[in-house]
């Protein structure tokens, strides 16, 4: 699924954020990426999304070698990932509802498939009734998990999720996590990023260690510790994911001809990962 062979990556300024890293990532796992700042982990991402490419080695992406992409293709292989930001990036002019719709409708995706799978992927994420608010309406948890619902919207194989529990507190943090694990276990691949060593240890999977660019440890899943007993059950969502019936949606999406007014956009530009390398 994903492999990195012999990679290095040295930036222009002469910082070497990434020292002949080899990995390989199989389809269906569940893998914890950590490290201080100035680790290389916001590296690895870019290099995986494609947003940089490496010095030297190659990347192999579900079968795509990103070191050989043309620049006209990177647009279609993103499609292929689900990405969860730290700071949400939702559109806070738009509804919850027009925000998971917005990942479907750049690639052109009709509007009955629609209206079919935003109510599902928000049902998901136990946010069936928040269709109709804005990201100013919600709390910071709910907001990630609307971020959750619009990287699951075109049914991404692979979730990339860059410190997805930075801006929520400790309980809802597990939480967060708690839901990439159902997710996981119904067959997506996820890649998580963080710095809380102390949830990766409430979650015994793969834990991929970075240090000064390197890996310093892989493969060794983190125990649950006797500490982490004091964290508050979590809701248990329902594993009988069933789609919601086929019904016009329309109603949602903040206006009567707002869906059908929308126009198809075709992404084109290179996009920006934000923020160091922490």
């Amino acid at each position: 699924m994903i492999q990195f062979t012999n990679v290095s990556k040295k930036y222009d300024n002469g910082t070497h954020a990434l020292k002949d890293i080899n990995l390989t990532i199989d389809k269906g796992e569940f893998v914890f990426v950590v490290g201080s700042s100035g680790a290389g982990k916001s590296t690895f991402l870019k290099l995986m999304m494609r947003e940089e490419v490496p010095s030297s080695g190659t990347i192999v992406v579900d079968d795509v070698d990103l070191t050989k992409i043309k620049k006209r293709d990177i647009p279609k292989f993103r499609r292929r990932l689900g990405i969860v930001f730290q700071d949400f990036r939702l559109i806070p002019t738009m509804t919850v509802f027009d925000n998971v719709a917005f990942a479907m409708r750049v690639i052109g995706t009709k509007e009955k498939k629609i209206r079919r799978r935003v109510p599902y992927v928000l049902s998901l994420m136990g946010l069936n009734d928040k269709a109709r608010n804005y990201p100013k309406e919600l709390s910071g948890g709910e907001q990630q998990r609307v971020a959750l619902a619009r990287a699951l919207a075109n049914n991404a194989e692979i979730i990339i999720a860059d410190e997805p529990t930075g801006n929520v507190d400790p309980q809802m943090s597990y939480e967060i996590v708690d839901l990439l694990m159902r997710l996981n276990e119904a067959g997506t691949t996820v890649i998580m990023v963080t710095h809380e060593h102390s949830l990766v240890r409430c979650f015994d999977k793969r834990v991929i260690i970075l240090d000064k660019g390197s890996v310093v440890s892989d493969g060794g899943a983190l125990i649950r510790e006797a500490a982490t007993s004091h964290i508050n059950a979590v809701n248990e969502i329902s594993n009988e994911y069933v789609v919601p019936p086929e019904e016009d949606y329309s109603a949602y999406a903040g206006g009567s001809d707002s869906a059908e007014s929308f126009e198809t956009v075709e992404i084109t530009e290179e996009f920006t990962v934000t923020g160091g390398d922490d």
